[in-house]
Protein backbone atom coordinates (compact mmCIF):
# COMPACT_ATOMS: atom_id res chain seq x y z
CA UNK A 1 0.00 0.00 0.00
CA UNK A 2 1.48 3.29 -1.02
CA UNK A 3 1.91 5.82 1.74
CA UNK A 4 2.15 9.68 0.54
CA UNK A 5 3.24 12.24 2.79
CA UNK A 6 3.41 16.24 2.13
CA UNK A 7 5.87 18.40 3.42
CA UNK A 8 4.56 21.88 2.67
CA UNK A 9 6.97 25.22 2.94
CA UNK A 10 5.42 28.91 2.58
CA UNK A 11 8.39 31.10 1.95
CA UNK A 12 9.01 34.45 -0.07
CA UNK A 13 10.30 34.07 -3.45
CA UNK A 14 13.60 35.91 -2.45
CA UNK A 15 14.38 33.48 0.54
CA UNK A 16 16.81 30.75 0.41
CA UNK A 17 15.76 27.23 1.16
CA UNK A 18 17.84 24.94 2.97
CA UNK A 19 18.79 21.55 1.44
CA UNK A 20 16.71 18.61 3.25
CA UNK A 21 17.39 15.09 3.69
CA UNK A 22 14.63 12.44 4.83
CA UNK A 23 14.20 8.96 4.77
CA UNK A 24 12.05 6.96 2.14
CA UNK A 25 10.66 3.02 2.74
CA UNK A 26 9.72 0.55 0.54
CA UNK A 27 6.37 1.75 -1.80
CA UNK A 28 6.52 5.09 -0.23
CA UNK A 29 5.77 8.47 -1.62
CA UNK A 30 7.17 11.84 -0.19
CA UNK A 31 6.51 14.96 -1.23
CA UNK A 32 7.72 18.54 -0.80
CA UNK A 33 4.72 21.13 -1.53
CA UNK A 34 5.98 25.27 -2.43
CA UNK A 35 4.40 28.38 -3.15
CA UNK A 36 6.71 30.23 -5.69
CA UNK A 37 5.47 33.61 -7.43
CA UNK A 38 5.08 33.87 -11.15
CA UNK A 39 8.16 34.26 -13.34
CA UNK A 40 10.53 32.52 -10.95
CA UNK A 41 13.77 30.61 -12.03
CA UNK A 42 13.55 27.48 -9.92
CA UNK A 43 16.68 24.98 -9.75
CA UNK A 44 16.88 21.97 -7.78
CA UNK A 45 19.55 18.99 -7.09
CA UNK A 46 18.94 15.92 -5.69
CA UNK A 47 20.51 12.38 -4.95
CA UNK A 48 18.98 9.34 -3.94
CA UNK A 49 20.75 6.43 -1.95
CA UNK A 50 20.69 3.00 -3.49
CA UNK A 51 18.96 0.04 -2.11
CA UNK A 52 18.20 -1.57 -4.60
CA UNK A 53 14.56 -0.58 -5.57
CA UNK A 54 14.00 2.30 -8.20
CA UNK A 55 13.08 5.32 -7.57
CA UNK A 56 11.04 7.91 -9.26
CA UNK A 57 10.88 11.78 -9.07
CA UNK A 58 8.68 14.18 -10.57
CA UNK A 59 8.06 18.16 -10.22
CA UNK A 60 4.11 19.48 -11.00
CA UNK A 61 2.38 22.27 -10.59
CA UNK A 62 -1.10 22.44 -8.57
CA UNK A 63 -2.95 21.50 -12.00
CA UNK A 64 -1.08 18.37 -12.83
CA UNK A 65 1.28 19.59 -15.61
CA UNK A 66 4.53 17.60 -15.34
CA UNK A 67 7.59 20.31 -15.44
CA UNK A 68 10.29 17.30 -14.69
CA UNK A 69 10.22 13.86 -14.36
CA UNK A 70 13.11 11.09 -13.76
CA UNK A 71 12.82 7.84 -13.79
CA UNK A 72 15.16 5.54 -11.28
CA UNK A 73 16.35 9.16 -9.97
CA UNK A 74 19.91 8.77 -8.40
CA UNK A 75 21.64 11.65 -8.91
CA UNK A 76 20.94 14.51 -11.06
CA UNK A 77 19.64 18.50 -11.42
CA UNK A 78 16.18 19.81 -12.95
CA UNK A 79 15.15 23.74 -13.41
CA UNK A 80 12.65 25.60 -14.87
CA UNK A 81 10.51 29.09 -14.10
CA UNK A 82 7.10 29.66 -12.95
CA UNK A 83 4.60 31.17 -15.49
CA UNK A 84 2.39 32.07 -12.86
CA UNK A 85 2.05 31.87 -8.87
CA UNK A 86 1.37 28.53 -8.07
CA UNK A 87 1.82 25.58 -5.49
CA UNK A 88 4.93 23.26 -6.92
CA UNK A 89 5.05 19.88 -5.56
CA UNK A 90 8.64 17.78 -5.63
CA UNK A 91 8.03 13.95 -5.23
CA UNK A 92 10.00 11.05 -4.52
CA UNK A 93 8.02 7.47 -4.83
CA UNK A 94 9.96 4.38 -4.52
CA UNK A 95 9.13 1.28 -6.56
CA UNK A 96 9.61 -2.12 -5.33
CA UNK A 97 11.85 -4.49 -7.43
CA UNK A 98 10.71 -8.00 -7.17
CA UNK A 99 8.39 -7.20 -5.14
CA UNK A 100 11.22 -7.50 -2.18
CA UNK A 101 11.17 -5.09 0.68
CA UNK A 102 14.65 -2.94 1.25
CA UNK A 103 15.78 -0.41 4.32
CA UNK A 104 15.22 2.70 4.19
CA UNK A 105 16.80 4.80 1.75
CA UNK A 106 18.38 8.72 2.11
CA UNK A 107 16.80 11.34 -0.07
CA UNK A 108 18.80 14.22 -0.53
CA UNK A 109 17.41 17.87 -2.19
CA UNK A 110 18.07 21.14 -2.12
CA UNK A 111 15.46 23.45 -3.81
CA UNK A 112 16.45 26.99 -5.15
CA UNK A 113 14.41 29.94 -6.46
CA UNK A 114 14.80 33.53 -7.12
CA UNK A 115 18.24 35.16 -7.10
CA UNK A 116 19.50 32.47 -5.17
CA UNK A 117 18.77 29.61 -7.71
CA UNK A 118 21.23 32.21 -10.51
CA UNK A 119 24.42 31.27 -11.36
CA UNK A 120 26.39 34.64 -11.37
CA UNK A 121 29.85 33.17 -11.94
CA UNK A 122 28.12 31.97 -15.00
CA UNK A 123 26.69 35.24 -15.87
CA UNK A 124 30.06 37.01 -15.01
CA UNK A 125 31.56 35.15 -17.16
CA UNK A 126 28.97 35.18 -20.09
CA UNK A 127 29.26 38.75 -19.97
CA UNK A 128 32.83 39.61 -18.68
CA UNK A 129 31.50 41.51 -15.48
CA UNK A 130 34.21 42.30 -13.31
CA UNK A 131 33.77 41.77 -9.49
CA UNK A 132 32.16 44.68 -8.22
CA UNK A 133 29.32 44.39 -11.58
CA UNK A 134 28.27 40.92 -10.09
CA UNK A 135 27.47 42.06 -6.55
CA UNK A 136 25.83 45.66 -8.08
CA UNK A 137 23.77 42.86 -10.33
CA UNK A 138 23.26 40.59 -7.19
CA UNK A 139 22.00 43.41 -4.99
CA UNK A 140 19.78 44.88 -8.67
CA UNK A 141 18.02 41.51 -8.53
CA UNK A 142 17.86 41.63 -5.04
CA UNK A 143 15.87 45.00 -4.92
CA UNK A 144 13.31 43.77 -7.64
CA UNK A 145 12.43 40.49 -6.12
CA UNK A 146 11.76 42.62 -2.57
CA UNK A 147 9.68 45.08 -4.76
CA UNK A 148 8.03 42.30 -6.58
CA UNK A 149 7.35 40.63 -2.93
CA UNK A 150 5.69 43.88 -1.71
CA UNK A 151 3.87 44.32 -4.96
CA UNK A 152 2.25 41.07 -4.61
CA UNK A 153 1.27 41.38 -0.94
CA UNK A 154 -0.27 44.52 -1.82
CA UNK A 155 -1.98 42.91 -4.26
CA UNK A 156 -3.55 40.33 -1.90
CA UNK A 157 -4.07 42.84 0.76
CA UNK A 158 -6.75 44.60 -1.65
CA UNK A 159 -8.03 41.60 -3.34
CA UNK A 160 -8.80 40.54 1.22
CA UNK A 161 -9.90 44.02 1.50
CA UNK A 162 -12.00 43.43 -1.52
CA UNK A 163 -13.51 39.69 0.04
CA UNK A 164 -14.02 41.30 3.27
CA UNK A 165 -15.79 43.96 2.40
CA UNK A 166 -17.75 41.75 -0.13
CA UNK A 167 -18.43 39.12 2.43
CA UNK A 168 -19.64 41.88 4.86
CA UNK A 169 -22.10 43.38 2.50
CA UNK A 170 -23.54 40.04 1.96
CA UNK A 171 -24.35 38.81 5.46
CA UNK A 172 -25.77 42.30 6.09
CA UNK A 173 -28.19 41.79 3.59
CA UNK A 174 -29.09 37.98 4.54
CA UNK A 175 -29.70 39.23 7.70
CA UNK A 176 -32.27 42.10 7.09
CA UNK A 177 -33.80 39.16 4.78
CA UNK A 178 -33.85 37.37 7.84
CA UNK A 179 -35.55 39.64 9.88
CA UNK A 180 -38.09 40.46 7.20
CA UNK A 181 -38.84 36.78 6.41
CA UNK A 182 -39.47 36.43 10.42
CA UNK A 183 -41.52 39.22 10.72
CA UNK A 184 -43.43 38.69 7.93
CA UNK A 185 -43.88 34.63 9.12
CA UNK A 186 -44.84 35.90 12.54
CA UNK A 187 -47.42 38.21 11.34
CA UNK A 188 -48.84 35.25 9.27
CA UNK A 189 -49.00 33.36 12.63
CA UNK A 190 -51.06 36.34 13.98
CA UNK A 191 -53.75 36.89 11.22
CA UNK A 192 -53.44 32.75 11.16
CA UNK A 193 -54.48 32.37 14.97
CA UNK A 194 -56.61 35.48 14.75
CA UNK A 195 -58.76 33.52 12.40
CA UNK A 196 -58.87 30.53 13.79
CA UNK A 197 -60.15 31.15 17.06
CA UNK A 198 -62.69 33.61 15.54
CA UNK A 199 -63.92 29.86 13.60
CA UNK A 200 -63.78 28.82 16.67
CA UNK A 201 -65.75 31.75 18.72
CA UNK A 202 -62.99 31.45 21.60
CA UNK A 203 -62.58 35.66 20.78
CA UNK A 204 -65.36 37.98 18.86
Amino acid sequence: MEISYAFIFLLPCILYVDAIRFYLSSNQKKCLREEIHKNVLVTGEYEVQENGQRADLTVTDSRGHILYTKEDATKGRFAFTTEEYDNFEVCFASKPMGGGIAADREVYLNVKHGIEAKNYEDIAKAEKLKPLEVELRRLEDLSKSIVDDFAYMRAREEQMRDTNESTHSRVMYFSLFSMLCLLGLATWQVLYLRRYFKAKKLIE
